[in-house]
């Protein structure tokens, strides 16, 4: 589990080019600092207050004061900036921010997103989810393809709506995917799986690129 969560955040990882300021949400999406790559300079913006974010913090090297909006532990850039929440979401609202790192419970093939409650579990609440959907050009979601084996990409999604279609690309460990105004695309398919593998585990019709590639790990 956690190989084919870290494939997904490594994959995630290299949608990002020079001088782009991206938000991580909380769980998986966390992951994809730790994978950035070299040479190329990204500002990852934290929803609790500050743009700079980078890596995990190493075991015993922790700063109590540098936390990530999931409550863990993390490091900075030298270039890092605190702000209060208002003018966190100032940027994101204000359409700064060029995409969003979100996880999910489920995503519908026209790209609605349910990710922030199940009916009678116990939730800490959306979060900043809604604003991030509204004032990212670009939301993609990184996920386990299927949850204990049900089907997470949908025709329509059964949970409440987190936001309405709103969702630019799904990564999971299966491969990665479009969401075009036809449905969802296979642009890229792990060398782990087939095209029937990959479309038995969603729950609505898949479409292949023509030109699509291999999923690359590293």
């Amino acid at each position: 589990m956690a190989d084919l969560k870290a494939r997904i955040a490594k994959r995630c990882a290299k949608e990002f080019n020079d001088g782009d300021f991206v938000n991580l949400g909380i769980g998986l999406p966390t992951q994809v600092a730790n994978y950035l790559p070299e040479g190329v300079t990204i500002t990852l913006h934290s929803e609790n207050g500050f743009a700079g974010l980078d890596a995990a913090a190493e075991p015993g090297k922790e700063d109590v004061d540098v936390i990530n909006s999931g409550g863990g532990y993390v490091t900075t850039v030298p270039h890092v900036k605190f702000f209060d929440t208002s003018t966190s979401f100032g940027l994101v609202r204000g359409g700064h921010v060029k995409a969003t790192v979100l996880g999910a419970m489920e995503v519908a093939e026209n790209g609605d997103l349910a990710n922030w409650i199940i009916p009678g579990a116990k939730v800490a609440g959306m979060g900043g989810a809604m604003d991030l959907c509204a004032g990212c050009p670009s939301v993609i979601i990184v996920m386990l393809h299927t949850q204990k084996g049900a089907h997470k990409i949908l025709k329509k999604c059964t949970l409440p709506l987190t936001a309405e279609q709103c969702v630019s690309k799904i990564i999971t460990e299966m491969g990665v995917m479009e969401v075009r105004e036809d449905g969802i695309w296979v642009v890229e398919l792990h060398p782990d799986f087939t095209k029937e593998d990959i479309q038995a585990a969603t729950g609505c019709e898949l479409h292949f690129d023509p030109e699509m590639k291999a999923m690359e790990e590293e």
